[in-house]
């Protein structure tokens, strides 16, 4: 299963600052309807995450009743930051 879709980039602070995309309240609940199937504990669940030109490996947090995808240093874009926006598609392994 793919989604893609735009989201906001938020700062999450805590001993560092740390970026991620808040996914969007529809792509939320398609991924909570399947998270039985898809998470490996604690409600984080891996996923392919393709940004810009580049393609990682990560897990997405449960955060407000939604998800939120880490947006690693070393794969940001330079400047982006928390207020802007961007294009994700996120990838699945619903048959693990």
């Amino acid at each position: 299963m793919e989604l893609e879709f735009t989201a906001d980039v938020i700062e999450w602070r805590g001993p560092a600052p740390y970026y991620y995309a808040v996914v969007p309240v529809a792509e939320s609940d398609a991924i909570g309807d399947l998270a039985g199937a898809l998470t490996y504990g604690w409600g984080c669940i891996p996923v392919e995450v393709r940004l810009a030109d580049q393609r990682f490996t990560t897990s997405l947090f449960p955060k407000d009743g939604g998800y939120v995808v880490p947006l690693k240093a070393a794969i940001r874009p330079p400047g982006l930051g928390a207020g802007d926006r961007v294009r994700l598609r996120l990838g699945f392994d619903i048959h693990g």
